[in-house]
């Protein structure tokens, strides 16, 4: 009795009540796939000289303890301090362009006591915060609001395709465009917005069956083009305010006749051949299998080699060679078709699903529409750059150079993911709670 009563109770729950909103299940997935995708790093890379595997291992650890620091300070912070977020990342957006490290071609990184740090990806996390406090206030239900957004928007993704980086711009697309159809825009005007990039995809491209129409030395339009076009119009038609004598349609029309022109001349004029090869060489990669194609052709062979239960892990002949470049950032994947097969596969793929169906039940019971839209934003950004991803690896998507969320090698872009998954378990950890009578 005397020492019970000289030595206190320790309560655990009193540890535990910061976080005792917490969506553990959403918490606990992520850090599970980092530990696996630390585990493939090293299959990777089990007969070279580094050590990758274990710097993901050690930023996972980082980031988790970042994470677990952000779910118990209420997220209604950041809505006060959303321009001043804002301003951050532009500013460091720019100073990658003034003082940055190049590497492949291309100005991304800052060097920071020894590391190169990517700000293009925080960025993401700037543009989630910026739009949701925009969206928060006034939602995308009128075509002015909408407008706002994207200008808002147009600053960080120009300088962030600038430097160039086509990868994390593309995600900054399917972040506005997840966020402003949850804040209530127009389905048809979505479509409108991404549809002059369809047109000068389908205007550029040679695709099967279909000759272009040229009208003169520098104009040609594609069947597939001229029919998404007028597709397009009657869009415009339905979703636009502007009826009258059909301006709403002619204006749809003529957007997409300028996008997919404006695509051919660069396709002609703007992008080198590597470039071009990049972009369409998933629909065919057999025609240059040594140069452009042979990413993806050595990816397929190696999920293929797979088979259905894998060779296992370290044993994989085609990972443990090396013969599919990157495999341990943007092709990791792959590594883990040939090791566990199909069914690894899908269970990874599973896994990401529960991922995202608790994001969408976060921002589904979320107190406010700020939150809301946060944990929209950072599903968005999960999803796009999953099914890009995966669908590289498999030959169904351009090699865009979308790391695979929690299990790809990057600094960046696992902390990126982690302070992402923070804010959403504030999001979480603030909700009101249900009562039961």
């Amino acid at each position: 009795m005397l020492l019970k009563r000289s030595f206190p109770k320790v309560r655990w729950k009193s540890w535990v009540k910061p976080w005792q909103q917490v969506d553990w299940l959403l918490f606990c997935l992520p850090v599970a796939v980092s530990i696996f995708g630390g585990l493939m790093i090293l299959s990777t890379e089990l007969k070279q000289p580094v050590t990758d595997w274990w710097w993901h291992w050690l930023v996972a650890g980082i980031g988790t303890f970042i994470a677990l620091f952000l779910a118990r300070i209420r997220y209604e912070h950041l809505l006060q301090w959303h321009w001043v977020t804002y301003a951050l990342t532009n500013m460091s957006l720019i100073a990658v362009m003034l003082a940055g490290t190049s590497a492949k071609g291309a100005q991304r990184w800052i060097s920071v006591a020894g590391f190169n740090v990517q700000p293009s990806e925080f960025a993401k996390i700037g543009i989630i915060i910026t739009l949701a406090a925009l969206l928060h206030k006034r939602t995308a239900a009128s075509l002015d609001n909408v407008f706002r957004a994207l200008l808002i928007t147009a600053v960080p993704w120009a300088l962030v395709f600038l430097q160039p980086d086509l990868a994390t711009s593309l995600v900054f697309g399917a972040i506005v465009l997840g966020m402003l159809y949850w804040a209530n825009a127009n389905p048809g005007w979505l479509i409108l917005l991404i549809s002059p990039v369809i047109s000068a995809i389908l205007f550029s491209i040679s695709w099967p069956l279909q000759e272009p129409i040229i009208l003169f030395k520098e104009l040609a339009l594609g069947p597939l083009g001229i029919i998404w076009s007028f597709a397009m119009a009657i869009v415009g038609w339905q979703t636009l305010p502007w009826r009258r004598f059909g301006l709403s349609a002619i204006g749809a029309w003529i957007l997409n006749i300028l996008g997919g022109e404006i695509g051919v001349f660069a396709w002609n004029h703007i992008l080198k051949e590597y470039q071009k090869d990049r972009l369409t060489v998933f629909i065919d990669p057999d025609h240059d299998p040594l140069g452009a194609g042979y990413h993806l052709i050595q990816s397929r062979i190696a999920i293929g080699a797979g088979e259905v239960w894998g060779w296992g892990l370290f044993k994989g002949p085609m990972t443990q060679l090396n013969f599919v470049p990157e495999q341990h950032t943007d092709f990791i994947f792959s590594a883990v078709g040939e090791e566990f097969g199909f069914i690894g596969c899908l269970v990874v793929l599973l896994v990401f699903c529960l991922i995202c169906l608790r994001l969408l039940h976060i921002a589904q019971t979320a107190k406010d529409n700020f939150g809301s839209l946060l944990a929209v934003g950072v599903l968005s950004m999960i999803v796009f750059q999953l099914i890009v991803n995966v669908g590289m690896t498999v030959g169904l998507a351009p090699v865009a150079g979308i790391p695979l969320p929690w299990m790809s090698y990057g600094r960046s872009a696992m902390l990126t993911n982690f302070i992402a998954l923070g804010i959403v378990e504030s999001v979480a950890n603030f909700r009101q709670r249900q009562k039961y009578y």
